[in-house]
């Protein structure tokens, strides 16, 4: 019995001597050194004295080095954590193009193909003759098989009838493609309303916002393109995503571009070790 108080005796004064713990390990490199798994029954607290307890931190907070010699804190960050089981956004791409479309103006007449179909080919002139926004085009990769991908096109269309106090319009169809295979579209129509304020021009802005499901994995194109359907009158001006000419004072090339804002949300899984 007096052996075993006398070896206890003797851990404790070399514990305090050097002032290092080590638990699991018989060299530790710091006041407490632990080689092994650790378990926190209840609150880690920082920063305390020893007068004062430290902090414990508040709830969805996360303990942040500050470097060496420096005692840690906590903080307060605007980062969601991914859990399984839900849709997060993975990533996000954005394009830009002032370029547009002009080759669909006066002296070319509309196409006539009123409707389409998902899946049709971007080249087929039979489903309607397209012209692509080149700028806008995209590329993006899908890991998930579960996934919603959003597109969000915007642009602004302009259009100037032949004589300013006539009313005309012009329809005309946007339409978004992946892998040359069209996924979304919407059409519609821009009149000029006897606009003789502005000379017979004409301003509007055409959107197209739709999210399709379980897009397939691998590497993914994307395209914009939009044609015209009809015409009241052949000698209309036209042009998508910018001004028909630089001349007028109307509008510009900026406040007419064409937007696509692409959002990958995939399903979130955790594979085990």
């Amino acid at each position: 019995m007096k052996k075993t108080i006398y070896c206890c005796v003797i851990g404790f004064c070399s514990i305090y001597a050097h002032a290092q713990v080590g638990i699991g390990i018989s060299t530790p490199n710091a006041a407490l050194d632990v080689n092994g798994k650790t378990t926190l029954r209840k609150e880690l607290r920082v920063g305390g004295t020893s007068s004062q307890v430290g902090n414990a931190g508040l709830n969805g907070q996360v303990l942040v080095s500050q470097g060496p010699n420096l005692p840690p804190i906590w903080k307060s960050i605007n980062v969601s954590f991914m859990e399984e089981g839900q849709y997060k956004l993975i990533n996000s791409y954005l394009s830009l193009d002032q370029k547009g479309i002009t080759s669909l103006s006066n002296g070319v007449a509309g196409d006539n193909v009123y409707t389409n179909s998902v899946g049709d080919n971007i080249t087929d002139t039979g489903k309607g003759k397209w012209v692509k926004i080149e700028g806008l085009e995209n590329s993006f990769k899908i890991k998930n098989a579960r996934n919603r991908v959003t597109y969000q096109f915007q642009t602004g269309v302009e259009m100037k009838a032949p004589v300013a106090t006539t009313s005309q319009n012009i329809s005309f169809t946007c339409g978004v493609f992946r892998g040359g295979k069209l996924v979304a579209i919407r059409p519609d129509k821009i009149s000029s309303n006897n606009n003789s304020d502005k000379g017979g021009i004409q301003e509007y802005i055409f959107t197209l916002n739709y999210t399709e499901q379980n897009v397939p994995l691998g590497n993914q194109k994307l395209e914009v393109a939009c044609r015209k359907i009809t015409t009241s009158d052949v000698n209309s001006q036209f042009a998508i995503g910018r001004n028909i000419s630089n001349t007028n004072t109307a509008s510009n090339a900026f406040t007419l571009e064409s937007d696509l804002k692409i959002d990958i949300i995939e399903y979130i899984t955790y594979k085990g070790n």
